[in-house]
């Protein structure tokens, strides 16, 4: 389930986001490499990603760099 940060911004999986996108939770990850999403790192160096800039992404108020990536 989704983790909270010092600030209680909700963080979320991968396997979340993915979810919420359809697409791939390796898809995410390319997403994050290739700076359309910001990841947090957590100590054990998993990513995680915030659930405020996710659902803005979903709702097409970040544009997105390329479709189809």
């Amino acid at each position: 389930m989704a983790s909270r940060t010092h600030e209680s911004e909700p963080l979320l999986t991968p396997a979340e986001v993915a979810s919420m996108f359809r697409v791939d939770p390796k898809t995410v990850t390319r997403w994050a490499k290739a700076g359309k999403l910001s990841a947090i790192r957590t100590l054990g160096g998993h990513r995680r990603y915030r659930e405020s800039e996710v659902r803005a992404l979903l709702q097409g108020q970040i544009p997105q760099q390329r479709q189809g990536e």
